[in-house]
């Protein structure tokens, strides 16, 4: 009987060093056993090209099985660069690892690019995600977070700002759906000047499953971009561009591109045989174009052009305007469902090159998800400000089981050679769904298994049923694959004699907005790409975070998954923690993870002492967040170290006054005063390691020992974590 606990990236993995330790001694006492599973970017890559486990595949066969029970933490969705880092410092400790070829010339190289690209973009959660999500805020949390509102930006009455998309070429206008009638195998193909080419074969149907494909014209893309960048010259708007170019890890990168090349039309023009030698790939960002010339004869003609267009096209929004970081630097630093709520929370308004809040247009080319931040602007505009004191919360259930809806980040999505026509044939050879296009164009076909399907209705009807809260599907009946889906979610309802709601994303948005507005709970019930924008909106507009939502992935085959929040501010968390020896990182999320692990785990196993560790530590989540011990961000302050320190105090107190198990109550009675007792020692033990800079080992292959120094820097307080267990 064991609960596996992921290591994986960043900030969530520094918290790991301290925060482990504590859980494990006390789920000792219950004789629960922790282990462990390496699921980080740099365990990924060591997987693929070393003898090193492969511990993502044997977390996807665990959450196969009836009693997995999974905590994960945030990972890293690779974009190229960041893979590129990781390659770079493993290679600089001494790992054999092979460098990313860009443009693979043998086969060998094909190869090598091949294995990276299991470990680009999404690669963990499609693998992980065996059920659908549901995902929400705790009533403890929700209170706190009213008790404790973060700073609001007023949505100004003057404000410009807009969100924009494309109105014809996109993902959404191009797409087709057809529902499998049986099971089949089939195949996508490419048909071009030198015939058909099979691109993907072996592509198993189920019957009564939506596959979906739809493709993105680069030509109505460049034109969109162009289009926009006049717009914000004329309009004196920041230009920004959103995308999700981690876990769509095929198509977004490619989007991303284009905006480089549409924006600096004229340096691609004029140095474009330079940039041709240099193997310059605008899909990177233009942080690696500047890397790549530094060497060049042509560096400061490049340069000057570079500063020339900054300065007479349409102004920038800035991702650190003191280091002259743009929004088109890194694709990474563009996600979506992170950058746009942070837009939105604060007044709508993004970062000037000279650090000022400026009105923005938000550019999200295609309009399948665009239109959910075109409804809150919409609705800022409309009502004002939203107050976080007066909110109520947006909950989601989410689709996701089986891999359902993963857009981009899979083996089904590819760049057009030239012109011609994708299609996807089945085994009779009867084609089931064909698009013409042309040299460029991004195509991408998608599945939806019928048991994923019915399995995400009725989680969220049984979601509705047990909180009683507004829920609505959002689903659009001008989406081929959404219209499909309405009809199962139609059948199901009637079948259950219930009445919930379906709406098109925006004005499933906007009925949202209306309802917490008003201090009323919405749940929303929705697809996987939306659910996982709808995670981070929702939450970071009433919490300032999404850090501290509640996320349980229930399996379709019994087990469970608890997952613990967003890493979306974890690089500067981790920059500030090597500048100052100071984690702002905020465990919330772990800790109500733990919390529901271990519920689940004494339900399942009918485990009585997993069930009072369950009860303590829901005691202890809500004195901590009464007593306000989460993470400052001020160096010299609390940290993240100091709020595991209080968590394992406020659990111990709570074991030691339940009455449910007596020999848990008597031990941790002595283990209680000990900590209270030296309460001011460890405190002071914690502060004082703040202030000057750590060495972590590395970034993406951290150094244990370092590390554990680091994040564990009180004696005190870790003599007594061995006593706990030890059980003496």
């Amino acid at each position: 009987m064991k609960i596996t606990y992921t290591l994986t990236d960043e900030s969530p993995a520094l918290a790991t060093y301290s925060f482990l330790p504590i859980a494990k001694a006390f789920l000792n006492q219950a004789g629960i056993s922790v282990e462990t599973s390496d699921i980080s970017l740099s365990a990924r890559v060591l997987a693929q090209f070393t003898n090193a486990k492969d511990e993502l595949g044997y977390l996807g066969e665990l959450v196969q099985k009836e009693n997995a029970n999974l905590i994960k933490t945030p990972n890293i969705s690779a974009s190229i660069p960041q893979l590129k880092a990781t390659i770079k410092e493993l290679q600089d400790k001494g790992f054999n690892v092979p460098s990313y070829p860009d443009n693979p010339t043998t086969k060998e190289e094909q190869e090598i690019k091949e294995k990276y690209q299991k470990v680009l973009g999404s690669a963990v959660n499609p693998v992980l995600r065996a059920g659908n999500s549901d995902r929400r805020c705790t009533k403890a949390v929700k209170e706190y977070a009213k008790k404790n509102p973060y700073r609001v930006v007023p949505f100004l009455p003057t404000c410009k700002s807009k969100v924009s998309y494309m109105k014809e070429g996109d993902f959404f206008s191009n797409e087709k759906a057809v529902l499998i009638k049986e099971d089949t195998e089939a195949r996508i193909e490419f048909i071009g000047s030198n015939g058909t080419e099979v691109l993907k074969k072996g592509l198993k149907l189920e019957k009564n499953e939506i596959l979906d494909a739809t493709f993105m014209s680069v030509a109505l893309l460049s034109a969109f971009y162009k289009e926009q960048i006049e717009d914000c010259k004329k309009e004196d708007l920041l230009l920004s561009l959103h995308l999700k170019a981690t876990m769509m890890k095929v198509s977004d990168p490619v989007i991303f591109g284009y905006a480089i090349r549409v924006y600096f039309s004229e340096l691609f023009s004029e140095f474009k045989e330079e940039f041709e030698a240099l193997a310059i790939n605008p899909n990177n960002g233009v942080s690696e174009l500047l890397s790549k010339i530094e060497n060049s004869p042509k560096k400061e003609a490049i340069l000057k052009k570079y500063n020339e267009i900054l300065e007479k096209s349409a102004p920038l929004s800035m991702v650190n305007s003191d280091k002259g970081i743009t929004n088109l630097h890194v694709p990474s630093d563009v996600i979506v469902d992170a950058s746009m709520p942070a837009m939105l929370k604060n007044g709508a308004r993004l970062w000037d090159k000279e650090g000022k809040e400026k009105d923005t247009n938000a550019l999200i080319p295609d309009k399948t998800y665009a239109t959910i931040y075109e409804a809150v602007i919409e609705d800022l505009r409309k009502f004002g400000t939203l107050v976080p004191t007066k909110l109520g919360s947006v909950s989601n259930v989410g689709l996701m089981a089986k891999k359902a809806q993963e857009y981009g980040s899979h083996d089904k999505t590819f760049i057009a050679k030239e012109d011609g026509i994708f299609r996807i044939v089945d085994a009779k050879n009867n084609v089931l769904l064909e698009h013409k296009v042309q040299k460029g164009d991004i195509y991408r076909a998608n599945e939806a298994k019928y048991d994923a399907v019915l399995n995400w209705i009725d989680l969220g009807i049984q979601r509705a049923d047990i909180t009683g809260s507004e829920a609505i599907f959002w689903l659009d009946s001008k989406r081929p694959s959404n219209k499909i889906m309405i009809d199962f979610v139609e059948k199901r309802l009637q079948e259950c004699g219930k009445k919930i709601a379906i709406l098109p994303p925006k004005e499933a948005c906007l009925r949202s907005l209306e309802l917490i507005r008003a201090g009323k709970d919405a749940i929303s019930i929705s697809g996987n790409v939306l659910r996982d924008y709808l995670t981070d909106l929702f939450p970071i507009l009433e919490l300032g975070t999404s850090a501290k939502m509640l996320s349980i992935v229930p399996m379709l085959n019994g087990g469970a998954m608890f997952e613990t929040g967003a890493g979306g501010s974890a690089p500067k968390q981790v920059e500030q923690l090597v500048e100052e020896n100071h984690l702002r990182w905020d465990s919330l999320g772990e800790f109500l993870a733990l919390q529901a692990s271990l519920e689940f785990f004494a339900l399942k196993n009918n485990h009585a002492k997993a069930k009072v560790l369950a009860n303590a530590l829901d005691v202890a989540i809500g004195k901590w967040l009464e007593n306000n011990k989460a993470p400052s961000r001020k160096v010299g302050e609390d940290d993240n170290r100091t709020s595991h320190f209080y968590l394992a105090l406020y659990f111990a107190e709570a074991l030691s006054v339940q009455n449910e198990d007596n020999a848990t109550k008597e031990f941790f009675t002595k283990i209680s005063k000990e900590l209270k007792d030296n309460e001011e020692k460890i405190h002071k033990e914690y502060l004082n390691a703040q202030g000057s800079k750590v060495d972590l080992g590395g970034y993406y292959k951290l150094d244990d020992a370092k590390c554990d120094k680091i994040m564990r820097p009180s004696a005190t307080f870790n003599a007594i974590i061995e006593k706990i267990s030890k059980g003496n």
